[in-house]
């Protein structure tokens, strides 16, 4: 597949860790499967891969909420994820931690690996309007702030979720063309959760996942 135009009537597969991150805007849509996959890798790998061993799908879109390490990127913003990795896969000694590829455990650019990134190179990212980014997928979410500094000076990651990077490795493996779309609720660290934009980033989620299936469809008319 090339691009946009190529995804006539499509069958999509929504998916997203928890019931919450799933605006149920589309039970009525033929074309439009949705999953729960549970939160963090290790299930979302598993669900997603089992999902995708049982029916063909065109295209998977991953929705749900994420962190900012960024200013410019405020709670309610939502964004189009480009490039993710397995942030905290990988060594600490005395402060410093070192990836898998870094301790020579793996190889960085052994497929579906770029410099140790999955990349989503597919064109119809650039056909979207929402802001591309990179995002570090965190099994563990925490308020510790040199795990935080570590996590920008490493990575110069803009968001932090804890699925996104087994979203891009299984369909990256599978050559499924996918979208992992992300609504900022929080700064990365800030553990009072009445500062949280929770209400706001799910509203502005269902919104921009409407207009971008939209998009994707009058792409095809």
């Amino acid at each position: 597949m090339n691009g946009i135009h190529e995804f006539c009537c499509m069958h999509i597969l929504l998916i997203a860790a928890t019931s919450l991150e799933l605006p149920d805007l589309f039970s009525d849509d033929p074309d439009i499967d949705m999953l729960i996959t549970g939160v963090g890798c290790p299930v979302t790998v598993y669900q997603l891969h089992k999902r995708l061993q049982i029916i063909d799908y065109d295209l998977v879109i991953q929705v749900g909420i994420a962190g900012s390490f960024q200013s410019s990127i405020k709670p309610g913003t939502v964004v189009l994820v480009k490039q993710d990795c397995f942030a905290d896969l990988g060594m600490e000694s005395s402060g410093i931690f070192q990836t898998v590829f870094e301790a020579g455990f793996a190889p960085a650019n052994e497929f579906p690996f770029s410099e140790g990134w999955l990349i989503n190179q597919h064109p119809m990212l650039e056909k979207l309007p929402m802001e591309k980014v990179k995002a570090a997928t965190i099994n563990k979410v925490s308020d510790n702030e040199l795990q935080k500094q570590q996590w920008i000076s490493k990575y110069a990651a803009q968001i932090e979720s804890m699925e996104g990077a087994a979203l891009h490795y299984v369909c990256l493996q599978e050559k499924i063309p996918f979208l992992q779309i992300k609504s900022v609720s929080n700064w990365v660290g800030e553990r009072d959760r009445t500062k949280w934009k929770m209400k706001e980033a799910l509203e502005n989620l269902g919104a921009e996942l409407i207009k971008t299936i939209q998009f994707i469809r009058s792409s095809n008319s």
